[in-house]
């Protein structure tokens, strides 16, 4: 299953916050979510390029399918 091609990076926090991860920072346009001993850094931006959902999806250890549900 691909991933969407137009994601934002607000659309992946709330994803992710469903998914149990929390916000600890916002460094200027980054933010820094974590969920156990799990770190992520997404950019909140209007659109992410898209290498960059697989690479979130790597560091928060979860599949396409659990992303795009939480969408």
């Amino acid at each position: 299953m691909k991933l969407p091609r137009d994601l934002s990076g607000s659309e992946v926090v709330k994803a992710l916050r469903r998914l149990g991860f929390v916000v600890v920072r916002q460094d200027g346009s980054h933010i820094r979510m974590v969920k156990d001993n799990l770190a992520v850094t997404v950019p909140n931006h209007r659109s992410i390029v898209p290498k960059t959902p697989q690479s979130i999806l790597r560091h928060a250890q979860i599949t396409v399918e659990k992303l795009r549900d939480n969408l």
